[in-house]
């Protein structure tokens, strides 16, 4: 059976696999920074004879075909980099690069990856179909690897008629993995936002234009976009985490400047959002004597999931692992630019469950506690392995 010879090639490689990813969390590198992550890829690649070409600079594109016959074509898609973080973990493979750490689990996504390549470049003679290994630099900065990517043709030559990624959970157990069908996590946009004013002493409010007050007005009524403007059925999170009056206790600045977020799972809202948000902030701020640029960075859309191809996903999971291993999964306001590859073609984002509180990896991602119980990765591998030939049809 192939799902016997998964599992034993998994089991095979998984000091591999542990191997791969300590060295990739050693050394971390940053969106569109990941030279050495993908000579790292391609080595291991050209050492198992998988052919494999360039995208988007540090990207890398892999292609593994089947001998029995078959013209369908599956995507498999892992990111490379890491975040600006100063990791707090005091373990043997903690990262080498100062302010520079593996938060996100990345390393897991692309050492998995490898995994899963070896195993099927193995199984070649038992599968038909062509599998397209994607490793894919800067999903954690816009405009995100994957819409440059998919730009320069990595859905094309040949064409995938499904794609599928795996990203770490640390609120999952290690062993479990967690599927939803339909829209799973929001779109993103940041918001950059100076408000301009006039100067002055503080003790001379009368001869100023304070924009301190009028930003934190707008902070304060950009709030109702989200409680009085947005369907409460639809889920929407706009945040300000930055806010900069560079004054004193006496000097009243001349400009303030507010970064945020806004997220939703509704294209159509999320351009009305943007209109409302811009409008009301100039208002507010030209009603009050100063003025206001609002400046939007589209980031990534809404991510789905395709009913079929997750439900088919979820019951290859269930058959290699257990049913009791599966779990549901809620929607994630958190964003992914996986969701430029779900906005092509049919798309399936799973979670792998990485936590374990005896061994401290429940901290969540984006956090210099961040690691995993490695005991996932002996499922990583054979999991996407099981699930990439079963819905080629094998």
């Amino acid at each position: 059976m192939i799902k016997n010879k998964i599992q034993e090639l998994a089991a095979n490689i998984f000091n591999d696999v542990v191997g791969y990813r300590q060295h990739i969390h050693a050394n971390p590198e940053l969106s569109f920074k990941e030279f050495e992550t993908s000579l790292f890829i391609k080595d291991k690649l050209k050492k198992w004879g998988i052919e494999y070409t360039d995208c988007a600079n540090t990207g890398v594109v892999g292609l593994i075909k089947g001998n029995q016959p078959s013209d369908k074509v599956i995507a498999l898609r892992a990111d490379m980099d890491a975040l600006p973080i100063h990791e707090a973990n005091d373990k043997p493979y903690r990262s080498k690069n100062h302010g520079v750490m593996h938060a996100c689990g990345h390393d897991v996504h692309t050492s998995s990856l490898l995994g899963t390549a070896h195993i099927l470049n193995q199984m070649k003679d038992e599968f038909g179909g062509t599998i397209k290994l994607i490793f894919q630099p800067a999903e954690e900065l816009l405009p995100g690897g994957a819409s440059i990517m998919i730009k320069e043709g990595v859905l094309e030559n040949p064409k995938p008629n499904y794609i599928v990624g795996q990203h770490v959970m640390p609120m999952i157990d290690a062993g479990k993995v967690g599927f939803r069908s339909g829209i799973y996590m929001a779109s993103t946009d940041e918001l950059y936002v100076t408000v301009t004013g006039k100067g002055g002493h503080g003790a001379q409010p009368h001869q100023n234009i304070d924009p301190v007050l009028i930003a934190s007005h707008i902070i304060v009524a950009l709030q109702q976009i989200v409680s009085r403007n947005a369907d409460p059925r639809l889920p929407s999170v706009l945040s300000f985490g930055k806010v900069i009056a560079n004054g004193a206790t006496n000097i009243i600045p001349n400009e303030v400047k507010i970064e945020g977020t806004f997220r939703t799972l509704d294209e159509n809202w999320r351009d009305e959002a943007h209109k409302r948000m811009k409008k009301m902030a100039e208002g507010m701020a030209e009603s009050m004597g100063g003025s206001c640029d609002f400046d939007i960075h589209r980031g990534y859309p809404f991510l789905i999931n395709e009913e079929k191809l997750t439900a088919n996903a979820r019951a290859f999971a269930e058959d290699f692992l257990g049913k009791e291993n599966v779990v549901d999964l809620d929607i994630w306001m958190a964003a992914e630019d996986f969701s430029f590859y779900s906005q092509v073609t049919d798309a399936c984002f799973y979670r792998l469950g990485t936590g374990n509180a005896a061994k401290e990896t429940q901290y969540s991602v984006h956090t210099p506690r961040f690691d995993i119980d490695e005991d996932a990765l002996k499922i990583s591998t054979g999991l996407m392995a099981y699930i990439a030939l079963k819905q080629l049809g094998n």
